[in-house]
């Protein structure tokens, strides 16, 4: 009985000096991991722009930076073939239309926006949505911090889904800031 007592504090004292064994390491999340709702219903899956750089814009129909709108269709149509462009609209810093047909409708009619576009979502703040989240903390996208301070601020990622960039709303989107990206 003494052995068996000897044998169980062993085991207890050695628990405390042993440091504890590492947990396994968990991969943070891709951006192929992620799906949103699509601004004309269905659902966006990052996992089908494997392969193609992607250009990531908060974007807003009311703005000084919304004619942007013209000149990133103008650079998705120029590299298509190796760049996906998607819309995030958001009322974070200006109003955005109520529904998801007033945002498509105008963004169609003013700028003959083709390239994918989400639902409104939140770009900041505590009800930020979780690609948003993912894009501006280093501790899940392994590679920056970044702060969205206004509309039309865009985050290019390259063709293994690594996040490469981040332009503030005054580089325009035919900027040569990005296009060195694409060539």
């Amino acid at each position: 009985m003494k052995d068996l007592f000897v044998a169980c504090a062993s085991l207890i004292l050695v628990s405390f000096i042993l440091p504890p064994s590492p947990k396994p390491f968990l991969k943070s999340k891709s951006i192929y991991d992620f799906k949103v709702e699509g601004l004309s219903g269905g659902t966006i899956d990052f996992s089908q722009f494997k392969g193609k750089k992607i250009l990531i814009v908060n974007t807003v129909s009311h703005c000084k930076f919304t004619p942007q709108y013209e000149y990133l269709e103008k650079l998705y149509q120029k590299y298509k073939n190796k760049l996906v462009i998607v819309g995030f609209p958001t009322n974070n810093f200006d109003p955005e239309f109520s529904t998801s047909d007033s945002i498509k409708a105008f963004c169609v009619k003013n700028y003959g926006v083709t390239f994918p576009m989400s639902a409104k979502v939140s770009v900041k703040g505590g009800d930020i949505a979780p690609i948003f989240k993912w894009l501006t903390n280093k501790a899940e996208n392994g590679v920056m911090d970044a702060e969205i301070t206004w509309n039309f601020t865009k985050f290019l990622l390259d063709e293994n889904g690594v996040l490469i960039a981040k332009f503030d709303s005054n580089v325009g989107p035919l900027s040569d800031d990005i296009v060195k990206y694409l060539r």
